[in-house]
C-alpha cells in the first residue's frame, strides 16, 4: 500500500497550474518544474514532473480509452473470425478427399 503523501490535492494542482503559466518563462520545462518545486518547498522536482505528466494524461480526450476498447473488440473478433476459417478449411479438405475417392475398377 502506497504511503499517505504529505502534499495536500490542492497543493499540488496548484504547482501543475504554476508549471504551466511559467513555463513559456523558461527555456525547458525541467527549468520550470524545477523552479516552481522549489518556489513551493516540493521535496524534488521529479515529484512535480510526476503530477504534471499525470494531469496532462488525465486531461486527454476520453476517446482513447474508446478506441482502446473498440480495437481490443476488433482484435477478438478478428482471433475468433481466424479460428472459424481454420475450422473451414479443415472441413473442406476431409469432404475434397471424400469426394477424389476413384471408383473401384
Amino acid at each position: 500500500m502506497a504511503a499517505k503523501s504529505p502534499y495536500s490535492p490542492e497543493l499540488r494542482r496548484r504547482a501543475v497550474r504554476m508549471v504551466g503559466e511559467v513555463r513559456p518563462q523558461y527555456p525547458t520545462e525541467w527549468a520550470a518544474i524545477t523552479a516552481v518545486a522549489e518556489k513551493l518547498g516540493i521535496g524534488t522536482a521529479e515529484t512535480l514532473r510526476t503530477w504534471v505528466r499525470r494531469a496532462e494524461a488525465d486531461d486527454r480526450p476520453a476517446g482513447n480509452s474508446s478506441e482502446s476498447e473498440e480495437v481490443k473488440r476488433l482484435k477478438r473478433e478478428n482471433a475468433e473470425l481466424r479460428r472459424a476459417n481454420e475450422i473451414l478449411k479443415a472441413a473442406s479438405a476431409y469432404f475434397a478427399r471424400e469426394l477424389d475417392v476413384k471408383p473401384p475398377r
